[in-house]
Formats: structure tokens, sequence, C-alpha cells
């Protein structure tokens, strides 16, 4: 059975002195950070659920709300992007801890905490801010309340934020199916023990904490595959054993560069010889797996994925996964290299905006983050992932001019900013059926003689998205494209071509422009904006199972895309979430991390057990 079937059941019965109706509060801020991004999140571009609101976020509440007296403070969650500003979490942080405060002061001290984490969340001027907020919740709620954190399997736990917490837990898959399954299993055990056990001190469980010097991208870590597959499956027996109340992996943030980033493993439970034990062996076979972890699909240059689409025998739709500006992994979703290179690739008129601009060559030198504060507030929840939300369908239409938001660069962060990101081969020109046909139309056909369509998704922005509006619906456009957050190796991306569809209204994207430059059809929206449901390409007037190419930003493919490939690779292209992880520029990780480092001596793997 798959961990996203697995629901607790009902809870036990209240026990002599246990707590049939506890104060429980929920707080927390979820976001997934790349340091190696430009950009800047700011306080705009999180959804802050309160009240009402947020209990009624979590799908599984409505069979725990007899259960509590639940003070739903605020929990905060945004798109994955770059590191937080310092006063955009100062200002959440107070939120929360001004609100604990108050729900002590006015109803007495709290029995529980559910804290909703993410665990990758970078804050400029900071290593580890889950830790920094978890001390700062713990000193208000006191040592009495009784702590449950539920997180990605991409954060990171040091032993910092492992000493504030009683209850710690991540989901078992990758892609993310289980996520609500997980936070269902956090505050189930964090109602548990408050019912069964009255000692305060006696709720608190043993926790085998280990770290494993191991630094991966999800992509080469996805539970769908071997080595993880099998890892991963043995946590529910873990979770079986007699004194163990659960076990966890966590895969750990590749793309921050901070100490904590590594892969860990916690067991919790009343028998802490059997967690430190259980612990300690699921951390040997992550270690042991070290280099057996292979990329979900084949990886390689985005001109050899190009040729294999390009392939007469080619299976169709063949879907290239644009890895590096992966906005649900922090990319900032608006690096326009690989939409030049296809422009290229297809004989089209588009190329870089600076004529002949060799990228081959290019380095990341960046002087500031430009900032995102502008974003539309991210919405949940979905199917399976909170962070990324269905959109509202829509007819392709003309829509009227919207004013486009401006990007504030705010003060230089050198410490997170990319490293050299050259190395980047070039597409060439595929050859042309044609080559009298003008620039700007296709030159290259499908083997049945028609017009090949490939779609790209997506480019964030606002400027060209209303000059898109501007010329309306069949209109003559040339755009300069993307590159004005994350320039990457290529900066801004000339496009040439008709205005597609418009479409306004989307939650997340906002008005959206689809722009035919021969066989391409390049999406640009006004906000960030992840393609993960083929209803997104839907409500474009785009049809992705009848494209031969589908291109998205993105890693390992969420369930729909999964299934409407027929081909697919991964292709390496450059952002803030590069795959080649080497050619980033880590400087701060623990020593020892492979495979940064992989001549050093092995690990002790040796689990500390502490119970609080």
């Amino acid at each position: 059975m798959e961990a996203s079937e697995i629901w607790m059941g009902p809870l036990p019965d209240v026990v002599p002195g246990g707590l049939p109706n506890p104060r429980v509060a929920i707080a927390g801020i979820a976001i997934e950070c790349s340091t190696f991004s430009p950009m800047t999140t700011e306080y705009e571009a999180f959804t802050c659920r309160r009240g009402e609101e947020l209990l009624s976020y979590y799908p599984f509440f409505d069979e725990f709300r007899r259960f509590a007296r639940w003070l739903p403070v605020m929990q905060a969650r945004s798109l994955p992007g770059g590191a937080v500003s310092a006063e955009a979490y100062r200002r959440m942080k107070a939120e929360i801890i001004d609100g604990l405060r108050s729900e002590i002061q006015s109803g007495g001290p709290l029995d529980g905490l559910y804290f909703d984490i993410h665990g990758a969340m970078s804050v400029i001027g900071m290593e580890d801010a889950e830790a920094d907020l978890a001390v700062a919740v713990r000193n208000v709620v006191g040592d009495e309340c009784l702590i449950s954190a539920s997180m990605d399997l991409h954060g990171n736990v040091s032993r910092a934020l492992l000493d504030q917490v009683d209850l710690i837990t991540c989901y078992q898959m990758a892609p993310h199916e289980d996520e609500w399954n997980t936070k269902e299993r956090a505050v189930w055990h964090l109602l548990e023990r408050l019912r069964t056990i009255p000692d305060p001190a006696a709720r608190r469980p043993w926790k085998a904490w280990l770290q494993v010097p191991v630094l991966l991208p999800g992509e080469k870590t996805s539970t769908r595959l071997e080595p993880a597959k099998s890892i991963y499956a043995q946590v529910p027996g873990v979770q079986n054993l007699d004194g163990v109340l659960d076990a966890a992996i966590w895969v750990g943030y590749a793309w921050a560069d901070e100490p904590r980033c590594q892969a860990a493993i916690v067991v919790t439970g009343d028998d802490s010889t059997v967690c430190k034990r259980e612990a300690q062996r699921l951390g040997k076979l992550y270690w042991d797996a070290r280099a057996d972890f292979r990329f979900v699909a084949p990886a390689m240059s985005l001109d050899d994925a190009l040729t294999q689409a390009l392939a007469p025998e080619a299976p169709r739709p063949f879907v290239i996964s644009d890895s590096g500006d992966n906005p649900t992994a922090g990319g900032a979703g608006d690096v326009s290299w690989t939409l030049g290179e296809l422009l290229r690739a297809f004989g089209t008129a588009g190329y870089f905006a600076e004529n002949g601009r060799d990228v081959t060559s290019q380095s990341s030198q960046r002087s500031a983050r430009p900032s995102t504060s502008s974003s539309q507030p991210f919405q949940g929840p979905r199917q399976s992932s909170p962070d990324s939300p269905p959109s509202t369908p829509g007819s392709p239409q003309p829509c009227p001019a919207s004013s486009s938001s401006s990007l504030t660069p705010p003060p230089s962060s050198p410490d997170l900013i990319r490293g050299d990101a050259s190395g980047f081969s070039q597409a060439q020109p595929a050859p042309a059926s044609n080559t009298d046909q003008p620039q700007g139309e296709s030159v290259l056909t499908s083997p049945g003689g028609t017009e090949l369509t490939v779609i790209h998704a997506s480019i964030f922005d606002p400027v060209a998205v209303a000059q898109a509006v501007e010329a309306g619906v069949g209109g003559e456009v040339t755009l300069d494209v993307g590159g004005h957050v994350d320039s990457g190796p290529s900066g801004p991306v000339r496009i040439a071509g008709t205005v597609f569809s418009l479409t306004e209204g989307d939650p997340v994207a906002g008005t959206q422009a689809v722009i035919k430059a021969g066989p391409v059809h390049a999406i640009i929206t006004e906000r960030r904006k992840p393609f993960h449901y083929l209803r997104d390409f839907r409500a474009l007037g785009l049809e992705p199972e009848r494209a031969e190419i589908v291109v998205v930003k993105i890693g390992y493919l969420e369930p729909e895309l999964f299934e409407l490939q027929r081909g697919w690779v991964l292709a390496l292209t450059p952002g803030g979430v590069d795959q080649d992880l080497l050619r980033l520029g880590h400087h701060h990780l623990a020593p020892g991390v492979y495979p940064f480092e992989q001549d050093g001596p092995e690990p002790t793997l040796e689990a500390v057990v502490t119970r609080r």
C-alpha cells in the first residue's frame, strides 16, 4: 500500500488524567528557498491563513475538530523561491509569537502545538530559520506544551530544530502524494499523546536523530525508483515496531548552502534502544546507497534532449523537464535560456535579445537580488501537494490591459548569489525542410507532414504579458521575454510571433499569454506559476496530448504529466535549482557531505538519542 493511501484510524479513548479537550494551537511558515536564486521572497508572496480559514485548509480536520479546542494562529505558505527577506520573516514570526502569547494570556497555557513547516526556508542573514522560529515558539508556549511538526522530506533537520519539538515527521513519497496523510499523522500522534498520557513529561517521546552526510537533488531520490523506493519501503515496518511512534527519512534540500543541508533520520518512540537501533539501520542503508541514486529520467544537455525529441521514432507527446528553473523547487521562473534555444533550434525569429550573445562563456554575475514582492500570494490546496493549487479554468479570450508589477532590487547579498553558470551547450538549428521559408515560421514538420506543436511552460514576465494584451489575440508581437529576475546565461530572449491566446483571472498566474513563433507555443504569465496539470494547458487553448514536444519547468514529473508522457528526458538546464550541484558553488556545507567530498573517512552514523 502506498503512503498516500494510509490514513490514521480512530483516536484511542481518553485515559484517566488524559486530556479530552486540550488547547492546541496551529502555526508555522512553509517555503522552500534556493540560496542560488537571485530573487528575494517578500511577505506578499505568502498566503497567510488564520482562524477558520486555516482550520478548513486541512481536510482531515473534520475528524479532529471535536477532540480539541483548536487555536489556529497563523500558517504562512509560499511557492518555493529565493531566500526570504529578513523583514518578511520578522513580520511573520512576530505575528505567530504575538498570536500564541495572546492565546495564552486570554485562555491559559497551551497543551499542544501543531507546527506546520517545510524545513528548507532560508532567510537572508540566517543559517537555520526553522530552528530560530521553533526556539521563539518554545520560549512562548513553555516546556509542558507538546509540539508536533510535519515537514517536507526535502527539508532539513538540525539538532537545534530537533531539540525544540517533541514529535517530528515528514513525507514518505516523492512526488509528495502523501502530504495530507503526513500532516494528519502529525496531528493524530499529538492528540493521541495528550489523550493517553497524563504526565506532561512522559508524553515526550525519545528521539533518535542521525544526520547522514549525503545531499542529493530530489530528482535523484524519487521514491518511485531504486534505491529510494526500497529504503523508504522500510519506514512503515519501523513505525510498526513496539516502542516506536514514527520514523522518517529526510533527503534534505540541495539548493541551499547551509551546514544543516544533508539527509537526516529521526525515529521517535518510547523505547530509546529500538529507536536508536532503527535510526542507525536506516541511516546506514541511505549512506551505503549514496552512489546508486540516479535521475528519475535520462539526464542530458538540452541539445541532446532536443535531438531525442525530434527523432522520427520519438514517442508523442515527448516531455522535456527544463529542470534548472523549476519554480516548485525554488527557481525564479523567468530564466529564458531554454526558450531561446528552442527558438534557435526551430529556426524561428527569436533568439537572445542581446544580438548574437555567446551564452556558452557567460558567468552569472549579479549585484542585487530582484524581489518578487509583487507576486500573488500562493493558494492551495491541491491533489498531491498543498503548495501547488489548481488553476481556475477559463476560455482563452482577449482581455483588457492590466497593470504590470515592478521588480525592486533590494540590497546585495553576495553569499546567496549563484556562481559560475557557464558550460551550457547551445542547441543547433534543426535541419530545415525548406531553406527559403521566411524567418518566424515553422521549418519543421511531423512525420505525417503536419506542423509540429512545441509547448514551453513557462516564463513569468508581467511587462511582456501586458504587451501581448495590448496587441490582442492574433496580433503580431516582438517581445523581450524573461531574464529580468534571474538573467542566467542568456538574459531576456526576443520572440517574434503571433498572440495565440490570452487568458485572465488565474488565481496564481494572473493574466497569461501564449505566443506562437513557428511551432513553438511559449506560455508567458503575469506571475510565477508551476504547470502540473493538463487543465493548466487546456485553459490556454493548448492540448498537451496532441503536442509533439512539451517542455515544462519541472524536475520529476507530477502524476498527470507522468501519465501524459510517452517519452521523457531531464534536461540539465541553468537556473537556481541546477541539477548539476557541483557547478553551483556550495561553500558552507558541513564537512564530508557526499558528493561534494567523496574521499573522506566513513562517517560514524551513530544516532543521538534525546528526550526534551
